[in-house]
């Protein structure tokens, strides 16, 4: 039976023991797989892992460095879900009374689509008034994790200055439609681009609606928590070469993205980005020829680290990356 997020006991040495004994050495089988084994969801869920963003918030970065350090396919379905989980949580009233308890456990697991709704020019997802206080989805989500491993989708568009979240089934079905984008790494996350046209999404499924400049104002602040999988990545490399230098240096990098504000930001998930390459690469180096070989961690490593370098990346980021390696933004 899935325990319940509410009696954590220590979620971080949950995390850091699944992660050491069950997802790094289940990392290439599930690196090379069609989709993440649901069972090693399940393991996340039955320690109580699907809840930490809400009955546990100071414990998730900790919690969401380790799991990727251990299988950041696995981690990467895992870590989508708790974007819901907080803004169900924020939003309270009947959509919390409704959906939390049951994210928290995993008996209910999400994926969000958001990403397009911070690329410029007109929205890639619109909504309109439905009857009832729903609404109506017209446009397309990329990005879109955890396909077949989830629930519900928290689908996020544009109705005019506001911007409006909502719940959506995660199963294809007239209005919605779904196109696999394969993946150099975490292939295995089985990542789509979700199509709506006329879905029509009813009150009691609208998480929240807030306008606009709000959100955006509020998602910058949120850019540091996609920094955690870089740290994760990093430390794992660390470990594997016994580099105290490398350790020196994750330790200094998560200090800061823990303390980044908005205008910090930036800059440091951009070292991060880096930082992640070098160690991987370093644990390429170290293996010599056999790190080229399918069977290797080390040519896993690297590619997950490539991964990081574009995921959650804003044009700022990109141009603070390429500054950093000296091309210029």
């Amino acid at each position: 039976m899935t325990r319940g997020c509410t009696d954590l006991d220590d979620p971080v040495a949950a995390a850091r023991r699944l992660a050491d004994e069950v997802l790094w050495p289940a990392a290439l089988d599930v690196d090379g797989a069609p989709v993440v084994p649901r069972h090693l969801l399940d393991l996340l869920a039955d320690a109580g892992l699907y809840g930490v963003a809400a009955r546990a918030p100071q414990a998730y970065p900790a919690v969401a460095e380790a799991l990727a350090g251990g299988s950041l396919a696995t981690a990467f379905v895992w870590v989508q879900h708790h974007s819901t989980v907080r803004a169900v949580a924020a939003a309270g009233g009947d959509v919390a009374q409704r959906w939390l308890d049951d994210l928290c456990d995993g008996r209910v697991r999400s994926g969000i689509a958001v990403a397009a709704l911070r690329r410029p020019g007109p929205p890639s997802m619109v909504a309109t008034a439905a009857p009832g206080g729903g609404v109506t989805l017209d446009g397309w989500a990329p990005w879109v994790t955890g396909w077949g491993l989830i629930d519900v989708v928290m689908v996020a568009a544009r109705q005019g200055d506001d911007l409006v979240t909502c719940l959506v089934d995660a199963v294809e079905a007239p209005g919605l439609a779904v196109q696999q984008v394969r993946l150099a790494a975490v292939d295995a996350s089985s990542t789509v681009l979700v199509r709506c046209g006329g879905l029509t999404v009813g009150a009691d499924r609208v998480v929240g609606r807030v306008p606009y400049s709000e959100w955006r104002a509020g998602d910058a602040r949120g850019l540091a928590g996609n920094g955690l999988l870089g740290l994760g990545v990093a430390a794992r490399c660390a470990h594997l070469l016994d580099s105290l230098a490398l350790t020196a240096d994750v330790d200094r990098l998560r200090g800061l993205l823990l303390a980044a504000g908005p205008d910090e930001v930036v800059g440091v998930r951009a070292d991060i980005a880096l930082l992640a390459l070098r160690a991987a690469t370093a644990v390429v180096a170290r293996g010599g020829g056999a790190s080229v070989e399918t069977g290797s961690h080390a040519q896993r490593l690297l590619r997950e680290a490539m991964f990081l370098v574009v995921f959650g990346q804003t044009a700022a980021i990109r141009a603070a990356q390429l500054t950093r390696l000296g091309v210029g933004g």
